[in-house]
């Protein structure tokens, strides 16, 4: 590879631009922000092939887009800082983890984005800043910046908020539903991050950066998920504050012996009753060509779109399994035991 700096292409409000920065800034990446702009997003779009961010600038100057292939990509490039464990417990943990929020987080956070107005609102300048202005949200508004780029909201939701929150199950009907699974969510990190710095113990791996992204874009910055976090909110923002804040974790190591916390076992029930749920009737229902699903994960029946990437991503977590011999290794079946999580990516 090429030396020099990595362009992070995105927007500071989301997720998923968030989560390849916590990655870029663990392992001592050289990255500076690209943000995709008004102007300047046809051309992204056209290069990458894809109306999605982020993506990422190589020193090659190639343009590669999705998180799922760039994480193992930069893991393998600066292997001096790595993010995925080699040890076969820990690395499926790791790329399952990474599945279950990549996809499962989604949800609440366009619920709690574009559902609400006086969210709406808010967010308005903030991206403004980004895509009209092509500077930082950290940086401050003036008054008439404010009342200028707070329409951004409206636009945007129109656009593409309230179209998201109907494709995923999660429109203003389903605030009850998306609060007690958001507060089920927060009560199980809460159990695993009294004792725990991140998901698999002392060092940050691929999935800490998928929760980290949705904390940073969303639940510690928006006004609605925020005002939700409640008890949990110390929590969560010492958690987004150890991906996010001047802390260096990279002499720390994941726990010796193929081990993982005792209590990623609750973080297991939660995403084994929620996500898989969710994923294992999508998949159902988009392979035999429905154009929605059902699934119940605990508030009755939500409806929402198929979603092909969900299958996609569920072989990709299955030939990492296949590779760490997962059906064979005692750790693994032990630990995912009476889940079927392990079942859902073998079947």
């Amino acid at each position: 590879m090429y030396r020099g700096n990595y362009g992070l292409v995105g927007n500071q409000m989301s997720m998923f631009t968030r989560k390849l920065e916590a990655q870029l800034r663990f392992q001592g990446i050289p990255w500076y922000w690209h943000f995709k702009t008004h102007e300047g997003g046809p051309l992204i779009e056209a290069r990458t092939g894809s109306h999605f961010i982020p993506a990422l600038i190589t020193p090659e100057k190639w343009m590669i887009h999705d998180t799922i292939a760039l994480g193992p990509l930069l893991n393998d490039r600066f292997h001096g800082a790595p993010v995925i464990p080699t040890s076969p417990l820990q690395r499926a943990c790791c790329f399952i983890l990474e599945d279950a929020f990549n996809h499962w987080l989604g949800r609440v956070c366009v619920h709690t984005r574009w559902c609400y107005p006086d969210n709406v609102t808010w967010v308005g300048p903030r991206f403004g800043a980004n895509m009209l202005l092509n500077r930082s949200v950290e940086e401050p508004f003036t008054e008439q910046e404010l009342v200028d780029l707070t329409p951004v909201g409206e636009m945007m939701y129109q656009a593409f908020g309230r179209n998201a929150c109907e494709v995923n199950g999660v429109g203003p009907a389903q605030e009850d539903a998306v609060h007690g699974d958001y507060n089920n969510m927060l009560s199980a990190l809460d159990a695993h991050f009294a004792q725990n710095d991140f998901l698999l113990g002392p060092r940050p791996c691929l999935a800490d950066f998928a929760l980290a992204g949705a904390c940073k874009a969303h639940f510690v910055t928006d006004p609605v998920p925020k005002s939700w976090l409640g008890k949990h909110e110390t929590m969560l923002c010492a958690y987004t504050d150890r991906l996010f804040g001047e802390h260096d974790f990279s002499e720390c190591d994941w726990l010796a012996d193929d081990t993982v916390p005792e209590t990623l076992t609750i973080v297991l029930d939660y995403i084994q009753r929620t996500y898989y749920r969710s994923a294992a009737a999508n998949i159902s229902a988009g392979l035999a060509g429905e154009k929605y699903y059902q699934y119940d994960y605990g508030f009755g029946v939500t409806q929402a779109r198929t979603q092909r990437r969900l299958n996609l991503a569920r072989l990709h977590v299955q030939d990492e399994l296949v590779q760490v011999g997962a059906s064979a290794n005692q750790a693994i079946s032990r630990l995912f035991m009476g889940r079927e999580i392990l079942e859902y990516y073998f079947n």
